[in-house]
This record gives C-alpha cells, structure tokens and sequence, in this order.
C-alpha cells in the first residue's frame, strides 16, 4: 500500500515493497531504496544506504500524522497523508492561516537563538527561532512571508512543547 508523504513543498509516494529484520526496500515515487534500518531510542533511527549512514529523528507534532523530521544537517515538516487525512483537509480547509501564522515546538527545550526582531520581515522559509530539545537543535522556519508581530519567549527560557514562540502577521 502506498502512502504520500509531504515533506515542506515536496509530495512523495512512498511505497514498503519489503521488510525482512531492518532490510527495508521501498518506493519513493518511481525509484528503489535498499536501507538498512533501525530504530536506536524512540523517534531516533539509524539508516544505512549505500555504505553511508545517516540519522533520523522524528518529533510527533500535536497533530496526528505530521511530524518534524531532523536530520544532522536540515529540519523537515513531514505529513503523512493518506485517505483519511485528504479527507479531514478537505473537511477542515479554512484552517490554514493559524497554524501558519504561529510557531510552536512539539517538545520542550531550551530557546538557543532569535535571529528575528519584532517587526522583522520574514519570507517563507526563514529561521524564526532554534529550539535545543533532546541533545539536537531545530531551525523553526516560518510558513509563510509576514511580519514578526509577537516574541512570547527569549533566549535561553525553557519553554513546554505546543507552546507558542513567534506569531507571524
């Protein structure tokens, strides 16, 4: 069964074709994968692929099936979406500019930098803020182009997860 998965501005059809122990083949749109992987602590995986190994960790957001996803060098939004998500979108289409407009962390941790001031212009895809949460640091980038119009937190506070950070006008 295939699935899709949103990764920022990129959608992907991925499909497993086989699984034995941590062999994985699978899928991504019309090209093969052989990884070998491994789940190393919860959200944290190791995966091999073609002699170079790589680290994964997957951050649950509040929103079932969206996740963010850190690698050692970039920070993704990742969507799973599959029927029942198209169908909740479709329902529920109206409820974009919120989310959009307010930057929040999954998880607590620890604000590291606020590379942005109030009434700083932003672009979609520039760094708002660096959350240090388990041993890693995340680029919270924002989602749209606006201006900063609220910093709720400062460097070094200790912050919970889904605690709003920024809101973008």
């Amino acid at each position: 069964m295939a699935i899709e998965i949103k990764l920022g501005d990129r959608l992907a059809k991925v499909e497993l074709l086989a699984k034995d122990k941590n062999q994985i083949k699978i899928m991504v749109d019309a090209k093969e994968y052989d990884l070998d992987m491994i789940q190393v602590e919860n959200g944290i995986y190791s995966v091999m692929y073609k002699g170079r190994s790589y680290n994964v960790e997957l951050i649950e957001t509040s929103s079932p099936k969206k996740y963010s996803v850190n690698t050692f060098y970039h920070s993704y939004d990742a969507e799973i979406i599959d029927a029942e998500s198209k169908y909740k979108q479709a329902r529920n289409s109206g409820d974009m500019e919120t989310t959009e407009s307010t930057i929040t962390s999954p998880m607590p941790g620890k604000i590291v930098k606020i590379p942005v001031k109030l009434g700083s212009k932003v672009k979609k895809g520039d760094t708002v803020i660096i959350v240090s949460a388990m041993k890693m640091e995340s680029e919270y980038k924002a989602m749209k182009d606006g201006v900063i119009k609220e910093i709720f937190v400062h460097e070094d506070d200790t912050i919970d997860g889904n605690q709003p950070l920024v809101f973008i006008d």
